[in-house]
């Protein structure tokens, strides 16, 4: 009973382990954006309810030298919450290379999101100038996070540039479809050693756990939370789903089979009494 009780808090442990990227390191695996609120308000508590330790900002879509009320930057509490800046909207190289430098000289942080999209109807990323982004930004010696496809290659190709975490999208940017191609994300982590955190797509809180349980070291999502419903009731289940898949990713399912298998040893069954006349 004791040996059961040691292993059970060894697992405990291990899926509560700190997710590091580059030289930060972070309690929670659920990362969230600050886009789509309906107000400021709302976004705050969602933060709190989600229980995210690093919030994306679109530093194309807000003015970072604003000090006003009036910008939902200055309603984030740094104490609580690391800003992570992204590219967001920039469809070249030169472009996402210029907005990562500007939110470092402006946030002072060398963490930047990577994403160069190649259109706007797809948002999907654009793999010639992400690559070549992506190599500047590692040598300028930024801690760069970078949005990709769920292509194994790209994926190792990014990885091999000496980027922080590869964020490959499990479906395309606020479909809500969750990981499409759950294969891919496999061969990924068996192909690359930094963390993996799935981007995009995630559409609700089962959608968060089969993409941990898949064995991804987090999840980073916007419009599945500040388009919900009731977006704090969702922050709140996304944070449970993460864990929860968290842990059923350390604690091993059992095989998928075909035909029924019952849950009670069979061996040891006393016959059926024959029946009565």
């Amino acid at each position: 009973m004791k040996l059961s009780l040691l292993l059970a808090e060894v697992e405990v442990h291990l899926a509560e382990e700190p997710l590091k990227i580059g030289k930060y390191s972070f309690d929670s695996r659920l990362f969230l954006g600050t886009g789509k609120y309906k107000t400021n308000e709302e976004m705050v508590a969602c933060l709190e309810a989600s229980g995210t330790q690093l919030v994306t900002v679109a530093v194309r879509r807000v003015d970072l030298n604003d000090k006003s009320d009036a910008s939902f930057l200055n309603h984030i509490d740094l104490s609580k919450y690391k800003i992570l800046p992204n590219t967001a909207g920039c469809y070249t190289a030169k472009d996402a290379l210029r907005t990562a430098r500007l939110a470092r000289e402006a946030l002072d942080c060398d963490l930047i999101k990577l994403e160069v999209l190649s259109d706007e109807k797809t948002l999907l990323p654009e793999p010639i100038h992400t690559l070549e982004a992506a190599e500047i930004l590692v040598k300028e010696g930024f801690t760069v996070m970078v949005y990709t496809s769920d292509d194994p290659i790209m994926a190792r190709r990014l990885a091999d540039l000496g980027v922080a975490s590869v964020m490959p999208a499990g479906s395309p940017i606020g479909s809500g479809q969750g990981v499409l191609n759950p294969n891919n994300m496999r061969i990924i982590l068996e192909t690359i050693d930094v963390p993996v955190i799935v981007d995009a797509g995630v559409g609700t809180a089962s959608d968060a756990a089969l993409a941990m349980e898949l064995g991804v070291d987090g999840v980073l999502l916007n419009s599945a939370v500040a388009q919900a419903k009731d977006p704090v009731a969702m922050a709140i289940a996304m944070k449970q789903g993460v864990t929860a898949g968290r842990f059923a990713a350390f604690a091993g399912r059992i095989p998928k089979k075909l035909y029924a298998n019952a849950s009670s040893p069979m061996e040891g069954l006393m016959a059926p009494s024959p029946r009565s006349s």
